[in-house]
């Protein structure tokens, strides 16, 4: 007698779990298509312009510490703040990975005052508002810097006052550009070397001394092209010349004020995702860096931070953007970065939403350009399994 064989049955659609997720995909596409249609009808409704001529219009204000006047567009004035803005966020971010690192550390010291210390200043900055900060810090400022005509200055090196500071740098002469196009090339060729030189030490266990190779030759091609090219790089130094500063780096209270606060607020976050990097290490690592004859110093930057940053790199893109975002904060010291820029343009008679619209695809720009960079160095470090 024939055995009846089980036939398979599809359910029917409406209990379909792959028709059912189509469907929902669908519907929430089409829900989304209709409120922008919406929120379109409702601007065109209202008469709002959507224009973005306006960029080409004059902005007709200035923007402190900037080469920006009246006459120009509205267009170079918003790049004008997005420059300002691009300045702050790398500025602080390298100051803040270099503060955060040293912080992150400390706070694993075997040291009770320098782990109490670092434990204080995180504890203290990361419970409170980024605004708060970058606010104390422009009023410290205010109430302890004297005025222009009485700056502090530092050895021909740094010059203090309540409405403009002024740091020495460098200033390229008429053969800037080759010098530094020089420089690229030695770099490029100082790292080639210190490659080959770690290949040689794999090969003969010989000392590769990558530093003393590459540097070497940096250094050589530096000292080399600045007495060929007749001193193309001058010192400037900043000094006070009535009532600004002239020579040197130039920089407002407000610029000042917006970098230390953020450089500050967004080190404690950092500090708190190195200590923990560290912490994630296994001990035996350690352990096993000891058993070799390593001192603290060297288990440290040879056996545990390589490992910890591998964990950090990832949060720590997370706290660069934030400090890129925070930026717009500086609108509360009157510092002109691109948001406060916009609501001038704004406060001008300008569209609002075109200028908002612009602003938004400027930071998002960054913000991506920022992501691209880091994930390419999260990618470096990440470890490859086999």
């Amino acid at each position: 007698m024939a055995t009846p064989t089980a036939t398979s049955s599809r359910p029917p659609l409406w209990r379909d779990v792959r028709v059912l997720r189509i469907a929902f995909q669908v519907a929430v596409l089409v829900a989304v298509v209709a409120f922008v249609a919406y929120l379109y009808d409702n601007l065109l409704a209202n008469d709002v312009e959507l224009d973005f001529g306006f960029l080409d219009q004059q902005a007709g204000f200035r923007i402190a510490y900037t080469d920006l006047r009246p006459s120009d567009t509205v267009q170079a004035a918003l790049l004008t703040g997005l420059r300002n803005t691009i300045t702050v966020a790398l500025v602080g971010i390298v100051l803040t990975l270099v503060l955060g690192t040293v912080l992150g550390i400390a706070r694993l010291s075997g040291n009770w005052l320098v782990r109490r210390v670092a434990s204080v200043y995180v504890e203290v900055l990361r419970n409170l508002p980024p605004l708060l900060v970058i606010v104390f810090v422009n009023a410290a400022a205010l109430a302890t810097l004297p005025p222009i005509a009485e700056a502090n200055e530092v050895g021909g090196v740094l010059v203090l006052s309540v409405s403009e500071f002024g740091v020495v740098s460098l200033r390229a002469d008429g053969n800037g550009l080759p010098y530094l196009a020089l420089l690229v090339a030695g770099l490029v060729v100082a790292l080639a070397l210190a490659a080959w030189r770690g290949r040689v030490e794999e090969r003969t266990g010989a000392p590769a001394r990558r530093w003393l190779w590459g540097g070497g030759v940096f250094v050589a091609v530096a000292v080399a092209g600045y007495v060929a090219l007749s001193a193309p790089v001058v010192l400037s130094r900043p000094e006070v010349v009535g009532l600004s500063v002239e020579g040197g780096n130039r920089m407002g209270l407000p610029f000042v004020a917006v970098l230390v606060g953020l450089v500050l607020y967004t080190s404690s976050h950092v500090a708190e995702i190195v200590r923990g990097s560290i912490q994630a290490v296994p001990k035996g690592q350690t352990e096993a860096a000891g058993a070799i004859g390593l001192s603290g110093g060297q288990r440290l930057r040879y056996v545990v931070l390589p490992q910890a940053f591998r964990i950090a790199t990832p949060p720590i893109i997370n706290q660069c953007l934030n400090l890129t975002k925070n930026t717009s904060l500086g609108v509360a010291v009157a510092f002109a970065e691109l948001m406060a820029v916009t609501n001038t343009v704004i406060g001008n008679g300008q569209p609002a939403i075109p200028s908002i619209l612009v602003a938004m695809g400027l930071y998002l720009v960054l913000s991506l350009s920022i992501s691209l960079v880091a994930n390419v160095a999260n990618h470096r470090l990440r470890l490859v399994e086999r």
